[in-house]
C-alpha cells in the first residue's frame, strides 16, 4: 500500500466528505514525475521546501492508487503536469506526462520555460498532445530578486499569444510575497484576461490566499473579470472560499489538489497572516527550520488525517455558509473542469 489509511481517515471521509463530494471528479492540479528528473541544486529553485519532504516523485500509478484509497467509490481524472525540475531535465519530465497521458487517457499540460519561442511551444504542445501551460517562477530570469518577480516573467507575451491562439490552458501560479492581493499580480491577471480572452486562465490556489490576509481588495479589484477561473489546491481556509464563491460564482471555480502533497497528513493554521502546517512530530523529517512547519505530539497527531480531505472540508463548510446547491457542487468538483479539458 502506498501510504496508510487509518481509522481516523475513514471516519473523516465517511462522516464529511463522502456523501458531499459527486461520484465522478477531475482534478485539474497534480504533478506526476520520477525522481531522477529532479537531479541538480537543489537550492536553485525559488519555492518553498517542505513539500518534498511528502513525496520524492509521483509516477502515474501513485496518482491512480492515491485516488483509490482516498476516494472509495468515486472516480477521478487528473489533470496532469510534471513538477519544478532543472532546464536540462525538463524535456524528459514533460515527454513522460506525455506518455502517462496516452497510457490512462488522462489529459496533460506541458510545464514550459519562458525562453522558448512562441513556435517552440507550440511545436511541444502539438507533438506531445498537451492540452496547454504550466510555468513557475523559478525560470524566471535569474538576475530578478525574487520578490519583484512579475507573473510575464515565466508567462512571456510570445507564449501567451500562442496559447490564445489555440485556446489553450493556463496554469497559472502567481507569485510575489502579497499573493493574491498583490498589485502588480491583480493587474497582469486582468491584462491577460483582456488582452488573450481566448485562453482559459486557471489562477491555481485561489492566487495563493491561503490566509484571510492574503485576499486584501482582490474581489474588488477582479469583480468586472468573465473568464479567469479559481482552483482550490492546497488550500484548506474556508473564509477565503466564502470570499471567491461570493465574488465569481461556482462556474469559476475548480476542485484540484496539488497532489502528491494532499498526502501530507496535518492541520493548516494561520498566524499573522502566514500559515503554518501542523504535522505529526518526527514523520516528515527535521522541520525546525522551515517557518512553514511545525510539530505536534501524539494526541493531537493522532487526531490528524490527510491534506486532502482538510481541503475538501473547508469548502463544504463555505458551501454550507454560502448556500450552494447540489448542482454548485457538482459543477465545482467535474463540469466546470470537464467544459475546459473536454468540450
Amino acid at each position: 500500500m502506498l501510504f496508510e489509511i487509518k481509522e481516523v481517515d475513514r471516519n473523516f471521509y465517511e462522516d464529511k466528505l463522502q456523501q458531499f463530494l459527486p461520484d465522478s471528479i477531475i482534478d485539474v492540479h497534480t504533478h506526476v514525475w520520477l525522481k531522477e528528473f529532479n537531479t541538480g541544486d537543489e537550492n536553485a529553485p525559488r519555492r518553498v521546501t517542505w513539500p518534498s519532504r511528502v513525496a520524492a516523485e509521483n509516477p502515474a500509478q501513485d496518482l491512480v492508487e492515491t485516488y483509490k484509497l482516498m476516494f472509495p467509490g468515486k472516480e477521478v481524472t487528473p489533470l496532469m503536469f510534471t513538477t519544478v525540475a532543472p532546464r536540462e531535465n525538463l524535456e524528459a519530465a514533460n515527454d513522460y506526462i506525455s506518455i502517462c497521458a496516452r497510457e490512462y487517457n488522462f489529459p496533460g499540460l506541458i510545464f514550459s520555460d519562458p525562453l522558448w519561442s512562441g513556435e517552440q511551444l507550440e511545436q511541444k504542445i502539438i507533438a506531445g498532445k498537451f492540452l496547454g501551460i504550466k510555468a513557475y517562477l523559478s525560470y524566471s530570469p535569474a538576475y530578478i530578486p525574487q520578490a519583484e518577480i512579475r507573473i510575464f516573467d515565466f508567462f512571456p507575451h510570445h507564449q501567451l499569444e500562442v496559447a490564445d491562439k489555440h485556446g489553450w490552458i493556463i496554469m497559472l501560479h502567481i507569485p510575489r510575497h502579497g499573493r493574491l492581493k498583490d498589485p502588480v499580480n491583480l493587474a497582469q491577471m486582468i491584462e491577460i484576461e483582456k488582452r488573450y480572452p481566448n485562453i482559459k486562465l486557471i489562477v491555481a490556489h485561489v492566487g495563493r490566499a491561503y490566509c484571510i490576509e492574503d485576499v486584501g481588495d482582490a474581489f474588488e479589484v477582479l469583480a468586472d473579470t468573465e473568464n479567469m477561473m479559481f482552483d482550490i489546491s492546497a488550500n484548506t481556509n474556508a473564509e477565503v472560499f466564502e470570499r471567491l464563491i461570493k465574488a465569481v460564482g461556482p462556474k469559476r471555480i475548480l476542485f484540484g489538489s496539488d497532489l502528491p502533497i494532499l498526502r501530507m497528513r496535518m492541520r493548516r493554521i494561520c498566524e499573522n497572516g502566514m500559515y503554518v502546517n501542523l504535522v505529526p512530530r518526527g514523520l516528515y523529517g527535521d522541520v525546525s527550520g522551515d517557518k512553514n512547519m511545525r510539530e505536534v505530539d501524539a494526541v493531537e497527531a493522532e487526531k490528524m488525517t490527510f491534506f486532502m480531505y482538510e481541503e475538501i472540508d473547508a469548502f463544504r463548510r463555505a458551501v454550507e455558509t454560502t448556500g450552494l446547491s447540489r448542482e454548485d457542487i457538482e459543477d465545482v468538483f467535474y463540469n466546470n473542469a470537464h467544459r475546459i479539458i473536454y468540450e
